[in-house]
């Protein structure tokens, strides 16, 4: 089996957008493959205890060569982010935070369909401008619409509890 691959968007005006994908294999019940989350596991469980202090690097030793690299903190949480949804099964998608994004790659973001997308900016919920006749939308403002609405749904859930405790559901 290889090694999980990094493949770069396609479109040449488009931010770089990097997306996991696998090898063919078995795979779990979600589409992951079973060896791939054990690894994932398995280097999660040894950089869990690794904390460099901030400013400083991580030094890693590259299999197989004499080389190493250096990494900085912040590149060493995202990819410790990265292998703990790997181990959980899911997908990951890297997107630098000042990206624009199509509306399509907007709806694939949110796992929506691109006509709700569109909808949403037409309802000025999310922040976009227009390139031509093409809209496009900052990343940072779709996270914000992402948050908003998680704290929305939170609080929905928050309330239909109290109510269910106050009629004693439960």
């Amino acid at each position: 089996m290889g090694p999980v691959t990094l493949k770069k968007s396609p479109s040449r005006r488009q931010p770089r957008i990097w997306k996991i994908s696998r090898p063919p294999g078995p795979r779990g019940v979600d589409g992951s493959s079973v060896i791939e989350q054990e690894q994932a596991r398995q280097a999660l469980q040894v950089l869990r205890g690794v904390e460099p202090d901030v400013g400083e690097t991580l030094e890693l030793k590259v299999a197989g060569t004499a080389e190493s690299l250096h990494l900085p903190r912040a590149a060493f949480e995202l990819i410790r982010d990265v292998l703990a949804n790997m181990a959980a099964g899911q997908g990951v998608t890297v997107v630098p935070a000042h990206a624009e994004l199509t509306t399509q790659q907007a709806a694939e973001m949110l796992n929506v369909s691109r006509p709700h997308v569109i909808k949403l900016l037409d309802e000025r919920q999310i922040e976009y401008r227009l390139v031509g006749r093409h809209r496009r939308i900052l990343e940072s403002s779709l996270i914000a619409y992402r948050r908003s609405q998680l704290g929305a749904a939170r609080s929905a859930a928050d309330e239909l509890a109290a109510h269910t405790e106050e009629l004693g559901l439960y």
